[in-house]
């Protein structure tokens, strides 16, 4: 689903025009991108858990060449939907 199919989705189910839905979409996101870009979390009954996790320097290896490499620090987003949308997509 693409951000133009949820922008429509939002104009036949609510009682705006296109250019209101898409500035509501807009909104949305604008806000959960806020919070994770502050390190907060972003928490949605009922679908899920938006959270920033640190991760430290450690030794890799270059797959092509076999040469270690340090992989620096870094945040990583991690998503993980709630029980009842485990539970919508695995009965389907």
């Amino acid at each position: 689903m693409t951000k133009a199919e949820i922008v429509e989705a939002v104009y036949q189910q609510i009682n705006l025009s296109k250019k209101e839905s898409a500035e509501l979409v807009d909104s949305v996101f604008e806000m959960i991108r806020s919070q994770l870009e502050k390190g907060e979390s972003v928490k949605i009954p009922r679908f899920g858990n938006f959270t920033i996790r640190s991760k430290v320097p450690r030794r890799g290896r270059n797959p092509k060449t076999g040469e270690e490499i340090e992989i620096t620090a870094r945040k990583v987003l991690t998503f993980k939907p709630s029980q009842i949308l485990r539970d919508r997509v695995n009965n389907r």
